[in-house]
């Protein structure tokens, strides 16, 4: 049987050539290209090494390094030809090479496979994206502490339930906010940490036969080290799916601040009001504002999530070592970047722009008796027990609703109605102002505290950067 000639670069064994549909289906030049710059780092770290180690010559490693350069360049300007039938972006780059510089392009592949390589520039890729999100996160905290300081004293109601609860200042919840984007952060730089392994040099799984120098590839990529075992090596995608974890609670986190800010700037609450570049308006209710991209974030969360189960159950069954499954690795993975990147640097815009509604916002927490517990606590003070205390306050606040009005509205006489201790002092805990002020505690929302935990957070970001 006459072999078929093709342009295939391991067409060596095969007596025929792949069929056309077969050939679209399995490649993934199309997705897999966004790592090409990742690939040609690899390759410009690779020759160094092999050069080192007496593979290539000075010569040739001049080729190589003039090859990829121009690569680098025609796929920058969008003149680079992509080619399906070369089935990814590493065989697109060497056969490009081959073609400029000849036979040096073709010693570019020893000693690797592109198993570890394709292992290889994920890593690449993946680690600086990573730190374009930690950017991100920090641009959006750097935000919400200036908002935060702005409304130290502003005071809200704070739910529990989605009921009325206590008064809080709006320094306070946004320093929350800040609090869960902290560990988010924290998350990333473990995930960096623990996938900055190099696989590149273990080849295809068992390793090579070639003396490599895979400290200096580490050395020159950035690497911590090189990686223990090759067959780990080129079949892992824990980081992958450790980001894609990151990134699901990261959405998490983001869709829980957008469903209260849409909430918040309903005209129930009225809260706040949204930057009109964030919002859109109704093909047909002329009055309408509404909140698209909070609520396309919420959404999005739901993507990711998918994006995390899909490789979780991608990996759940493979064999060591690599397998064709882990060409579906990529497009999850790209797409929770850019879906968990767009949404934090739309937040990292908006949420610090809003427009607070101070007075809406201390209205809303006068009702609801969000000062129960501070009587409650007023009478414990008193020498009463705590379930005593409840008890007695309870009672005031089923008469307070029986006559329509707040805790903070009823007479001294009403007040002592319900127990004899109560004094004229009790009007000052029953003030929002003195409630919060109050919580002077680490971690409360006092004025004074939300003010000291803001400096404690900008010392953090400062130390941890």
């Amino acid at each position: 049987m006459t072999k078929n000639s093709d342009d295939r670069m391991w067409g060596g064994r095969f007596q025929e050539q792949t069929d056309a549909f077969v050939q679209a289906f399995t490649a993934s030049v199309e997705f897999d290209q966004r790592l090409a710059m990742a690939d040609i780092e690899g390759s410009f770290a690779h020759a160094k090494m092999l050069q080192k180690i007496g593979v290539l010559s000075g010569d040739e490693l001049a080729q190589i390094e003039s090859g990829l350069s121009t690569i680098e360049q025609e796929i920058e300007n969008g003149t680079f030809e992509w080619s399906v039938a070369l089935e990814d972006v590493h065989m697109n780059i060497e056969a490009r090479l081959t073609a400029l510089i000849g036979d040096a392009g073709k010693k570019l592949h020893t000693g690797r496979s592109r198993n570890d390589q394709v292992a290889t520039d994920i890593r690449l890729y993946l680690r600086e994206q990573i730190q374009l999100c930690q950017h991100f996160i920090r641009e959006f905290q750097t935000g919400l502490l200036q908002l935060a300081e702005q409304h130290a004293d502003t005071i809200l109601p704070g739910f529990t339930h989605l009921q009325v609860a206590q008064p809080i200042t709006f320094g306070h919840h946004l320093l929350a906010w800040f609090e869960m984007l902290e560990r988010d952060h924290g998350r990333l730089v473990g995930c960096v940490k623990r996938m900055n392994i190099l696989p590149l040099g273990t080849a295809a799984l068992a390793g090579t036969s070639y003396p490599l120098d895979r400290e200096y590839s580490a050395e020159l990529l950035g690497f911590s080290a090189p990686s223990r075992n090759s067959l780990d090596a080129v079949s892992d995608r824990d980081f992958a799916i450790e980001f894609c974890a990151d990134a699901a609670i990261i959405m998490t986190h983001l869709s829980r601040m957008a469903e209260e800010l849409i909430i918040w700037s309903t005209a129930q609450f009225d809260f706040i009001v949204l930057p009109d570049r964030y919002c859109t308006g109704s093909s047909i209710m002329p009055q309408k504002k509404n909140p698209d991209v909070p609520e396309l974030v919420r959404g999005k969360s739901g993507r990711v999530f998918g994006h995390l189960m899909s490789l979780l159950a991608l990996m759940k069954s493979q064999p060591l070592a690599y397998n064709k499954d882990n060409q579906e690795d990529k497009e999850p993975l790209f797409d929770t970047l850019d879906t968990l990147q767009g949404s934090l640097c739309a937040f990292a815009d908006m949420v610090p722009n809003l427009q607070v509604k101070k007075d809406n916002m201390y209205q809303a927490a006068k009702r609801g008796f969000a000062t129960a517990t501070d009587l409650a606590d007023y009478l414990v003070n008193k020498g009463m027990p705590f379930r005593d205390a409840h008890e007695v306050v309870g009672s005031a606040v089923a008469y307070a609703i029986e006559h329509d009005k707040d805790l903070s509205e009823c007479t001294l006489d009403e007040m002592k109605a319900f127990d004899d201790c109560i004094e004229e002092d009790v009007f000052d805990v029953l003030t929002l102002e003195g409630s919060v002020s109050a919580r002077n505690i680490i971690g409360g929302t006092a004025p004074e505290q939300v003010r000291f935990q803001i400096s404690e957070c900008r010392k953090l970001i400062a130390t941890e950067d």
